[in-house]
């Protein structure tokens, strides 16, 4: 009994950070948001396309979001650095919590699109600013060997709530009505935020006064540049996105492809939820990734599973062969994160952390976007098998090329400290 004990403590997800009092608020509130914001994320595009009836005003809100979170993203980190953690960690849960009451309000009384959308770019600063803060504390609140399984902690909890999140959101708008999701998704901020007020104070350790201006964000870059561990984590990161990222192609390949009805069927859904679920799976048991200290490795041939996995699902032509393909897609993409974050928190001083996970929210955000632009016009030359095939497949090459050319990255070993 015992000896099995030890293999499933091994195996299952390492849960040594949440002994740690105050991590265990942070990740407490984290696992309340991850369901919670998305009531909002569901409400938003949804209220757009009662209000016009058009799915351009629906891609335009991705547009009123990606903005602020790229350049709020690079300032948010800046700010980290400069000020206590813990006030910006607060003051960005109330500022999303209000304006999730302003969405419920508008919802109530009736409002227009542009409205909305301009909301929708006010909230999506809030969320840039706090994202790299929440992320750059967890160093401060538990030891260099927890780090990465503190973030898988993090991770896991983000994919059930972008599984499980829309689906309550779905279950509950017809009961409860639309405006009622945004009024949940305050509220529980405000629990959130009640959570988060018990954690220490987490100054900046060195003592050095920043004002978080255009001169402290360029000192990130330049600090990204001369750190070659830090630059590769970042590169193969967009490679991963930017050449293997085939969202854009699911729609036409779930009807085209695998035969759903016109305006959407079973196969769409499962297209859309096989990474998350894949990473949700994957995070219940990668209690061994804290055994590893070889983190460049690590990430290495995760950014290659993901690849071969991409290229799998565009050669299947069969449903269930697809998510299963994006699903082990997911299942890399989480070991991808849990150490990419983990070479971020280590690798970095205290004064950068904040500024690197401002990058790090940039290039996460980002280079999905982008993904959807280039698959979606490749898909329109090639096809959609051949765009998602070629993309996995020139994931793969590109990895071997960065890695070749910074070796640094891949001797990286976790300090253990």
């Amino acid at each position: 009994m015992g000896v099995a004990a030890g293999k499933r403590s091994r195996v299952a997800i390492d849960t040594r950070p949440l002994r740690i009092p105050a991590y265990r608020r942070l990740w407490g509130s984290t696992a309340i948001v991850a369901v919670g914001s998305q009531f909002t994320i569901v409400a938003v595009p949804k209220q757009i396309f009662d209000l016009t009836g058009s799915s351009g005003f629906v891609g335009l809100a991705g547009l009123f979001g990606l903005v602020p979170l790229l350049i709020f993203g690079l300032w948010g980190g800046a700010i980290a650095d400069a000020f206590d953690r813990r006030t910006v960690i607060l003051v960005t849960n109330v500022g999303v919590a209000g304006t999730s009451v302003l969405f419920w309000v508008q919802a109530v009384v009736g409002t227009n699109v542009w409205f909305v959308l301009c909301l929708l770019a006010v909230q999506q600063a809030f969320v840039a600013i706090g994202m790299p803060t929440r992320t750059a504390a967890v160093a401060r609140l538990v030891p260099t060997e927890l780090i990465a399984p503190a973030t898988a902690l993090s991770a896991t909890v983000s994919s059930f709530g972008m599984v499980f999140g829309p689906l309550l959101a779905g279950a509950l708008m017809p009961l409860l009505g639309l405006p009622t999701l945004y009024l949940v998704d305050a509220i529980v901020l405000v629990l959130a935020t009640v959570i988060v007020w018990g954690l220490p104070k987490l100054a900046p350790l060195d003592g050095i006064k920043r004002r978080a201006g255009l001169k402290d964000i360029a000192a990130g870059f330049t600090y990204v540049a001369a750190k070659n561990v830090l630059l590769a984590s970042f590169l193969l990161d967009i490679i991963a996105m930017v050449a293997g990222m085939p969202r854009a192609l699911f729609p036409e390949m779930a009807e085209r492809t695998f035969g759903d009805p016109h305006g959407g069927g079973l196969a769409l859904g499962l297209l859309y939820a096989a990474i998350p679920i894949g990473a949700l799976l994957f995070g219940l048991v990668s209690g061994w990734l804290s055994n590893i200290s070889r983190h460049g490795v690590g990430v290495t041939a995760a950014v290659l599973l993901w690849g071969a996995a991409i290229a799998g699902f565009g050669l299947s032509g069969h449903l269930w062969l697809a998510v299963v393909f994006l699903a082990i897609a997911g299942a890399a993409d989480m070991v991808s994160m849990v150490y990419r974050s983990a070479i971020l928190q280590t690798a970095a001083t205290d004064e950068m952390r904040g500024r690197m996970q401002g990058l790090f929210t940039v290039v996460v955000v980002g280079g999905p976007r982008i993904a959807d632009v280039v698959h979606g016009w490749t898909a329109a030359g090639v096809g959609t098998a051949a765009a998602a095939t070629g993309g996995g497949i020139l994931v793969i090459v590109l990895t071997v090329v960065a890695v070749l050319c910074l070796p640094a990255f891949w001797r990286y070993r976790a300090t253990t400290g």
